[in-house]
């Protein structure tokens, strides 16, 4: 199947959409971008629910019309549909490792920043959790999911002492989602690891300077198609949700001839 049968639905200024768009990227794969729009509530809109109705950023859609949502199940989709460069290991050692260094960094670290994060801001008060139902914010999370991004950070300096990336001698999965952690604690949490964790610093330079970096990070450059209006509902749920990305996507509004995903529109 040539990847350009697939779409992929997805947030410009969404962390978990951006884990995508670099495995993409890495993978050297050029996928039709559909962008929903947080903003406007099309998550919530019948159109995308009937695509996901968890509600939520990205879901794959297969040429057959299946869908595949969840940042893990996407990416072994595509390693495993496109087994050039991959990302997920490639023995069944290598596949463990990844999986289990991959997994630590989504639960220890990203999932923190984003616990953090949807307990504190004002504007999703009522909505804690993604997805189809409302859950209250719980303020004292924020102190912990806090701490437990500075432990995340030690301890991600700590393994980066040990070998050059995070699941070993190899760029995976693993570096992706750890680094979108590194960046989405800095913008929406303003936690930065310590200068002297020198290893993360180290690991952290060489990663930022590859090419699925730069183009991942593009919040302006990505095609459009229609989704159904949402309603008024929909769209002041959107409004809350999006509003914290406001910051995560405001140095990176500026199109370029340059990026990829901008050349695709």
């Amino acid at each position: 199947m040539s990847p350009d049968t697939l779409k992929l639905y997805h947030s410009p200024a969404s962390p978990n959409s951006r884990r995508v768009r670099i495995f993409l990227a890495e993978k050297g794969l050029t996928v039709p971008l559909v962008v929903i729009d947080l903003g406007k509530g099309e998550q919530h809109s019948e159109a995308y629910r009937a695509i996901n109705p968890r509600r939520v950023v990205p879901t794959l859609v297969l040429e057959d019309g299946t869908a595949i949502g969840e940042v893990p199940a996407i990416m072994r989709y595509l390693d495993e549909a496109y087994p050039e460069r991959s990302l997920l290991g490639a023995t069944p050692k290598d596949k463990g490792l990844i999986a289990m260094w991959e997994r630590r960094a989504e639960l220890e670290g990203f999932a923190a920043v984003m616990e953090g994060v949807r307990n504190r801001v004002a504007g999703l008060k009522g909505r804690a959790i993604a997805g189809p139902h409302d859950y209250e914010q719980i303020p004292a999370l924020v102190e912990r999911s806090v701490l437990r991004v500075k432990n995340f950070f030690a301890d991600l300096n700590e393994r980066l002492g040990q070998v050059p990336f995070v699941a070993g001698e190899r760029y995976s999965a693993a570096d992706i989602t750890a680094l979108v952690t590194v960046d989405f604690a800095a913008k929406a949490l303003e936690l930065s690891a310590p200068a002297e964790y020198v290893a993360l610093k180290r690991w952290y330079e060489v990663i930022s300077n590859t090419r699925s970096f730069e183009s991942s990070r593009c919040a302006c450059c990505c095609a459009r198609r229609p989704v159904r209006r949402p309603t008024s509902s929909a769209v002041t749920i959107g409004r809350q949700e999006a509003g914290w990305l406001e910051r995560w996507v405001s140095d990176s509004r500026r199109p370029s001839a340059r990026c990829p995903w901008h050349r695709r529109a």
